[in-house]
């Protein structure tokens, strides 16, 4: 009994060191962010907060296209949310319960999709945007986002697990796969779709490398882009860099915490998901 109470100790120690540890970036740039800028690269900088000066945020609010960022970053992160969970739901059903020639050679080369790094076919997809016109536009971020191989495998897995029984139920009664898809499969299976929804528009609203290397004008830039635009003709201003970057990350932090159990849930499963 000793032991187990000295090692529940132990456990609750290291996890309150490691919370420090993960926590303290925030808490500097929070503190950073309050703080006029010539204090904050003064050599008397200390750890704990010794000012609560909002002219960063005024700055990063009124001098900044903070605002058409914002609108970027939400508009593309809920129409490739929209796209992929309705695509990758429909091709799920037609891999899961539908019979056709090849299907699982073409289940065979979404899994091998999914292993394929992003970064692998940056230099192909940009080529094919530049060709098509869709450098600097609404297109040229949402269109290569569109295919999310772990999505149609998630729902893949769930159809797989409906009872049998209840699709010959549908079927005997007239019902087409329309009706299935929509008025069985997918009411049995809401939970996963909003959790797969959640973590695809928080992964969307986060990517950094597509959008940078698609958007050049201020005005197409999505949040995380637009932070590395936070500079004046004296460098970078860290004090209004900071609070950019809270304020970006303000939404997506709210929607963690409002819809924290759907993220992780959505993240073991598509951690743990089954080939």
């Amino acid at each position: 009994m000793r032991s187990a109470r000295l090692a529940n100790l132990l456990l609750t120690v290291l996890a309150l060191i490691a919370g420090a540890i993960w926590f303290f970036p925030i808490y500097w740039a929070i503190v950073t962010s309050l703080r006029a800028e010539d204090r904050v690269v003064s050599a008397q900088t200390g750890i704990l907060p010794d000012e609560f000066n909002l002219t960063a945020y005024a700055n990063a609010i009124f001098n900044t296209r903070l605002g058409t960022w914002y609108i970027n970053s939400v508009g593309t992160s809920l129409i490739i949310t929209l796209i992929v969970i309705v695509t990758g739901m429909m091709c799920a059903y037609a891999l899961s319960q539908m019979r056709f020639p090849g299907r699982r050679i073409l289940y065979g080369v979404v899994l091998a999709s999914f292993m394929i790094p992003a970064q692998a076919l940056v230099v192909s997809q940009f080529i094919l945007m530049n060709h098509l016109g869709f450098i600097n536009t609404w297109a040229g971020i949402i269109l290569p986002q569109l295919v999310v191989p772990i999505v149609i495998i998630v729902y893949k897995q769930f159809f797989d697990a409906v009872p049998k029984e209840m699709k010959e139920a549908v079927v005997l009664d007239g019902g087409s796969d329309y009706t299935l898809l929509w008025k069985v499969y997918m009411p049995l299976n809401w939970g996963i779709t909003t959790a797969l929804a959640i973590i695809t528009f928080i992964t969307s609203w986060n990517a950094f490398l597509w959008p940078f290397l698609v958007e050049t004008s201020e005005n197409m830039m999505t949040i995380p882009v637009g932070i590395t635009q936070v500079n004046d003709s004296f460098g970078v201003v860290y004090a209004r860099l900071m609070a950019v970057a809270l304020l970006a990350a303000a939404p997506v932090a709210i929607a963690y915490l409002v819809f924290q159990k759907r993220v992780t849930e959505a993240i073991m499963i598509s951690s743990g998901v089954k080939g």
